[in-house]
């Protein structure tokens, strides 16, 4: 077995660490079709009693479809050697060919849902609430919608439940 499934309660994880500096890929889709892109942005917590991660994609975003129209989704995490990879996969789209085999990340197909082999951890999780929209005269702090969406593609909000988690087998 190349992952095992542990309780999110035991986890010692550094969000922060994990979003900001490593990355992450979301998928969602089925084992036969699915779809993936790079994130850097999104949370992770309690929600409605319930260990969420809250992830954000931009309308324009093939992936965007994929968890649209699925219940699940993958937030998986990866070594560093795995950078340029992620990197690929953040900025090819899905639409104009197989980034997935260009990348050289070996898919992880799960019964209702997709990841990558070569992934240290992997959240599997259940949409609770979604495809809500950022908009303009929500922000405080104005200067974010400038600097952050200069061409107005606001982000969407999607909460997911992590009903799962898999952590790579050592040895």
């Amino acid at each position: 077995m190349l992952f095992k499934e542990i309780d999110a309660k035991t986890m010692k994880i550094n969000p922060f660490t994990m979003l900001n500096d490593e990355w992450a890929l979301v998928t969602a889709g089925t084992p036969e079709k699915f779809n993936t892109m790079t994130v850097s942005w999104g949370a992770m917590g309690i929600m409605w009693n319930k260990p969420v991660a809250v992830i954000f994609l931009r309308p324009q975003r093939y992936t965007k479809e994929f968890v649209d129209n699925e219940d699940l989704f993958t937030l998986s995490f990866y070594p560093k050697e795995y950078k340029k990879a992620l990197g690929l996969l953040g900025s090819k789209s899905g639409r104009e060919g197989d980034k997935v085999a260009e990348s050289g990340l070996t898919p992880y197909l799960m019964n209702d849902s997709a990841a990558f082999k070569e992934a240290h951890t992997i959240f599997v999780c259940r949409k609770l609430f979604g495809n809500q929209q950022l908009e303009a005269s929500k922000f405080i702090d104005i200067s974010l919608d400038s600097s952050m969406y200069p061409d107005k593609d606001y982000h969407y909000m999607y909460f997911g439940e992590i009903v799962k988690v898999l952590v790579k087998e050592q040895g």
